[in-house]
């Protein structure tokens, strides 16, 4: 206390020391004192007020303390005498048992006698609702079923609320309603039939079209509030969901499929073009649905079913499940062709689907030469011997042809597959050559390794070198071997005498005579290279033979 008056002290003599600096101020020492007693009066009249809040303040909570008192001992008192009869009516509760037994059944009566009128007419609602049926009217007919479903639910889930182990009661209900579910799957088959032929039902009776296409949507929206209603309740309904729409898609999937496969009129005994025939209906029936989907159809739907897109997808998957069978089927080489026409050609053009990958097409498609044609080819053309008993056969010339002859029929449907089909040739001669013993086997892989190493131009200019190489193969006529063999050189300038002699060794039709004539001939006018000519056959060796052991 002593050193807050000592503080007080000093800042008042701070104070006064600072208001009397001057002489002049002295005159007003009496001013000063009123204005410092005046503000002393205002500070104490406001500590006053505030130390009598306080203490009104202290006041009001002691007194309802006091109150909160008694009324903790009111309800002491209270639930004492709650907890006496409490014990005293344990007795009684027992005996009201029965009591809540009947408020049970009369819940159940009243349940009962709510739905009564509904419960007395579901056989005349049912009988009605077939009627409807068989008289086409469905959307009334649903409108009643709707009616018989809602009170079979709402006495099934009623029963389920209050003894949800009762099942008999249930099962009572369930057989009640029995005829519901028939009459559903009833009303169902008829739904599906007008889905079946929708594109017919579009043009002559939309209205049935756009009929179905309600009860369904109708039918959505039941399945998404019971299933909602499952979350809070836990109880189902018999039959439910329906999934109507999902069946709906389902059924127009496996229409699409039957109407592709169903396009094939004739067959190979009864009609040679039966394939063209097929194909050209199949791109008909496309073309006239797709129409009446975007122009009709798409009318009748709600936007979110998209079915303009769906039918695009089951088309294009029906269409390409129908070629790959096709592909799979016995084909005979015009069917073939005919085929991959339509595919790569006739579809791109002609179906407004989407572009599907050229592997899903081709998937399955055997090429019109493989091995098989090959070895078969291998087999037919045995090597023979000549006049001074030196192997000699026709399977260079053979296979060449077979090879030429597919590239020509490539052509026709694409270019495209005409570079595909040349890179089938390619891997398959190089098979044939692996297990064949052929000195033209070193020449014939670095030509084709170029070929595929090759881009633009370069790749181009590599396949006129393998037809150029072909044609001395190829050649029939022996007389004209040196001419074709000039050309050759004439072209390659870099062509060396163990390549001529190896590709004479492929022809097998060459005796030592004709072989030295040919390569004295060339050794005597060798060609000049161009400036611009790029060197080909320098880097293709023979390592496993040379000139003399060819002119053997």
């Amino acid at each position: 206390m002593k050193d807050t008056d000592r503080e007080a002290v000093a800042t008042a003599v701070q104070r006064v020391a600072g208001m009397l600096q001057r002489p002049d101020q002295l005159d007003k020492v009496e001013q000063y004192r009123r204005r410092e007693a005046r503000k002393k009066a205002s500070v104490e009249a406001r500590l006053k007020a505030a130390i009598q809040s306080q203490l009104d303040g202290v006041r009001t909570g002691l007194s309802q303390l006091h109150s909160a008192l008694g009324d903790v001992k009111d309800i002491q008192r209270s639930l004492a005498a709650v907890s006496t009869d409490w014990r005293r009516s344990i007795s009684t509760v027992e005996s009201l048992r029965g009591v809540k037994d009947a408020v049970v059944r009369h819940s159940q009566l009243a349940a009962a006698v709510e739905n009564l009128k509904s419960i007395f007419s579901v056989p005349e609602i049912v009988r009605e609702t077939q009627g409807l049926i068989e008289q086409g009217a469905l959307l009334q007919a649903h409108r009643r079923l709707m009616d018989l479903e809602c009170s079979r639910d709402g006495l099934m889930c009623e029963q389920f609320r209050m003894d949800s182990g009762n099942t008999r009661d249930m099962a009572l209900i369930h057989s009640y309603f029995g005829s519901t579910q028939a009459l559903s799957d009833e009303l169902a088959k008829q739904l599906w039939v007008v889905l079946q032929r929708a594109l017919v039902t579009v043009r002559r009776d939309p209205t049935l079209l756009v009929s179905v296409v309600r009860i369904i949507e109708r039918e959505e929206k039941i399945d998404r509030r019971i299933l909602d209603r499952k979350k809070q309740t836990g109880f189902v309904p018999p039959g439910r969901p329906k999934s109507w729409k999902e069946k709906m898609f389902a059924v127009l999937d496996k229409t699409v499929t039957t109407r592709i496969e169903g396009a094939q009129a004739d067959t190979r005994e009864s009609d040679k073009m039966w394939l063209v025939r097929h194909l050209e209906i199949v791109r008909k029936y496309v073309l006239d649905d797709l129409v009446v989907a975007k122009t009709l159809l798409a009318q009748c739907f709600p936007p979110h079913y998209e079915i303009l897109a769906a039918l695009l997808r089951m088309y294009q998957q029906a269409l390409r499940a129908r070629m790959q069978e096709l592909a799979a089927e016995d084909l005979e080489a015009s069917e073939i062709v005919s085929l991959l026409t339509w595919v790569l050609n006739t579809y791109t053009r002609y179906c407004p689907l989407p572009r599907p990958a050229p592997a899903c097409w081709e998937a399955g498609f055997s090429p019109t030469c493989g091995p098989r044609g090959a070895r078969q080819a291998a087999g037919l053309c045995a090597p023979g011997a000549d006049q001074d008993g030196f192997y000699q056969t026709t399977l260079p010339a053979i296979v060449f042809q077979m090879f030429e002859q597919n590239l020509q029929v490539a052509a026709q449907i694409s270019e495209d597959l005409k570079a595909k089909v040349l890179v089938l040739c390619l891997q398959q001669m190089n098979s044939f050559l692996s297990r064949s013993v052929c000195p033209g086997v070193p020449v014939w892989r670095c030509l084709k390794r170029k070929r595929h190493l090759g881009s633009g131009e370069d790749a181009g200019g590599h396949c006129d070198t393998i037809v150029a190489v072909a044609e001395v193969i190829k050649l029939t006529d022996p007389s004209l071997l040196y001419l074709e063999v000039s050309t050759l050189v004439s072209k390659y300038p870099d062509i060396r005498d163990d390549h001529i002699g190896a590709l004479l060794a492929v022809r097998g039709d060459t005796n030592r005579d004709m072989k030295q004539t040919i390569l004295e001939s060339l050794e005597q006018g060798p060609a000049q290279a161009s400036p611009d000519y790029v060197p080909l056959f320098k880097d293709i060796t023979v390592p496993s033979l040379n000139v003399a052991k060819l002119l053997k």
